[in-house]
């Protein structure tokens, strides 16, 4: 299942493009953004009741375009990644526990954060595989999203790229209408932010005390035996 979780993170990562009210349909099916001077962030989505326009510490003002771009891209791409890992820290521990790679009959291979000692003891190819797969998937984005260093500045984006609009949507959700293209945006930008919160809350406590989070709520038995598990390390306080 890990292997299966991975590589959906690595293709989720390039899923949805965000956008705003100030925009024109293409011929491509896709919605152009057109920076508002005037508006908090220059109008890029993400702004929601009751904290509109949240930024208590003033990172983003007086900031320029290019910066706030960078800024979003890496928002977006990290938000699609810790919405895939909160659903895998999930469903891979008990009491669902569906990590069928990498049980061994009914064992309880633990808390997700142990998941990848398992992989890289029966499978250690999988991190040279899968280096080379996220490897591949990033030179595409940055062919699309940035513009060549002969031509510009270290990591400057293309004037015509919105960032996380790397052309990936095999589902054909992304909305025509560019107000519903702005509303999506945003909903995505906001789970985005929570799963961040989240992912790292749940790690954060596993890491403490070494048990699955719904064993830490009390909602299920704890089945997990650290010795079975083939790394070991020292007892957790």
């Amino acid at each position: 299942m890990k292997i299966i979780i991975a590589s959906l993170c690595a293709i989720g990562a390039s899923a949805f493009a965000p956008s705003s009210n100030n925009v024109k349909t293409t011929s491509l099916n896709a919605v152009n953004w057109q920076p508002d001077q005037s508006a908090f962030a220059y109008g890029l989505p993400g702004s929601l009741d009751p904290a509109p326009e949240f930024d208590p510490l003033g990172l983003a003002k007086d900031q320029s375009l290019e910066t706030l771009k960078k800024w979003r891209e890496a928002e977006t791409q990290h938000g699609r990644v810790a919405m895939l890992a909160f659903i895998g820290l999930l469903i891979t521990e008990e009491p669902i526990a569906f990590h069928p790679l990498f049980e061994q009959n009914e064992q309880d291979i633990g808390p997700a954060i142990r998941h990848l000692d398992e992989v890289r003891a029966t499978t250690p190819i999988f991190f040279e595989i899968f280096a080379l797969f996220i490897g591949a998937l990033e030179v595409n984005r940055a062919l699309i999203g940035w513009k060549s260093p002969d031509e510009a500045k270290f990591q400057e984006l293309n004037d015509s790229y919105y960032p996380g609009d790397v052309n990936f949507d095999p589902l054909g959700l992304k909305p025509d209408d560019a107000q519903e293209f702005f509303e999506m945006s945003t909903k995505e930008i906001q789970h985005g932010r929570v799963a961040m919160l989240a992912t790292a809350g749940i790690i954060a406590q596993e890491l403490t005390n070494g048990k699955e989070i719904f064993v830490n709520l009390g909602l299920t038995a704890d089945k997990f035996d650290p010795s079975s598990v083939p790394l070991q390390f020292g007892s957790v306080v």
